[in-house]
């Protein structure tokens, strides 16, 4: 392990400013990203979306890595540069999704656990080489009204997250760590808290146990926000000050940054919740960066701007740096609602 280097890149990605745009997407998903717009997703289209992501002139200000899949690291641009020495000439880090998905925790009704441990140290010495200086892992954890998620679910996730958090490190990549706490659900913020409170402690205690060295990583956590069906929406300085309390509590000071989540926040509610944690001087300074790691929210205003259509490109590149910008004052609670659309 080069505590350097893992050093030198956490802190890279989470520099002044800048943040992480996910664009991880595995195939099924982007297939349904790509239904929203009428465009086939086919390995052609999705490297060209891909390609213009990652050429959007201007974005290298405020985007510190890109979260890639597998195919999308082994893709090139139009030109034949592979799309991990593009990013890496701009400045921008390339990581990699590694694990395989969320599956039913057996005998454990209602829970999940992420795959993709088997075999993992070797796929991750193949991303090393294909360019991957960092890596994802993300557990899903749902809420119901009463006993999900079980206290063995988040434990069997936080088990997970630690074994590849301390492979990533083995082999010199840094690792994201993300425990999801779902917003669905018609659960209410406190309930939110509570059960964020539940997971950060546990992943904590097993990255610890793991050896996993904390100034070496990153952290990816879900806002504590209202489910998506409750009658009770939180506002936004609310979500601010479940967050922040719920992080002070269980999250160590040595983690350099905390990007994170959308989790199918609008972008505007994405950004105005990250905005607000960064302006908010109530609770006291904090020990970590605020950013984000922002899939939908940085990519839903350029799938309605491309529509699948070459001529669209220039615009789709604009909304993605416009997006890029906006999470970039967010990044020192400098952002207002009124920016959007100027």
């Amino acid at each position: 392990m080069n505590i350097a280097e893992l050093l030198s890149v956490a802190n890279a990605i989470v520099a002044r400013q800048k943040g992480v745009l996910a664009a991880d997407e595995s195939n099924p998903t982007i297939k349904k990203r790509f239904d929203s717009i009428q465009t086939e997703s086919t390995e052609e289209s999705r490297r060209r979306y891909r390609e213009i992501l990652f050429t959007a002139e201007g974005i290298e200000r405020y985007i510190g890595g890109v979260i890639l899949f597998d195919e999308t690291l082994r893709q090139s641009t139009q030109e034949g540069i592979p799309f991990p020495t593009l990013l890496s000439s701009r400045g921008i880090i390339p990581g990699i999704k590694v694990d395989k998905g969320a599956k039913a925790l057996a005998l454990c009704a209602g829970d999940k656990v992420t795959e993709g441990l088997d075999g993992l140290r070797e796929r991750l010495e193949a991303y090393r080489q294909l360019g991957a200086q960092f890596a994802k892992w993300r557990a899903v954890i749902d809420i119901n009204a009463t006993d999900i998620p079980s206290a063995f679910g988040i434990r069997a996730n936080a088990h997970a997250l630690a074994r590849y958090a301390a492979l990533c490190q083995e082999v010199g990549l840094v690792p994201i760590v993300e425990p999801e706490v779902l917003m669905d659900g018609a659960h209410d913020i406190e309930r939110c808290e509570a059960v964020t409170a539940q997971a950060l402690e546990a992943v904590f205690a097993e990255l610890d146990a793991h050896h996993v060295l904390f100034e070496g990583m990153l952290l990816k956590p879900n806002m504590v926000i209202s489910g998506k069906q409750c009658p009770r929406q939180a506002g936004v300085q609310a979500v601010a000050e479940a967050t922040l309390r719920c992080l002070r509590r269980y999250v160590p000071a040595a983690v350099p940054g905390i990007v994170f989540l959308s989790g199918g926040q609008s972008a505007e509610d994405a950004t105005d919740h990250l905005n607000a944690m960064n302006a908010m001087n109530a609770m006291g300074p904090q020990p970590w960066q605020f950013s984000f790691s922002y899939g939908r929210a940085l990519q839903a205003p350029v799938l309605d701007a491309w529509q699948g259509q070459e001529s669209n490109a220039a615009a789709a590149q604009k909304a993605l740096l416009t997006r890029c910008h906006l999470n970039g004052l967010a990044r020192d609670g400098q952002y207002s609602r009124a920016m959007e659309g100027h």
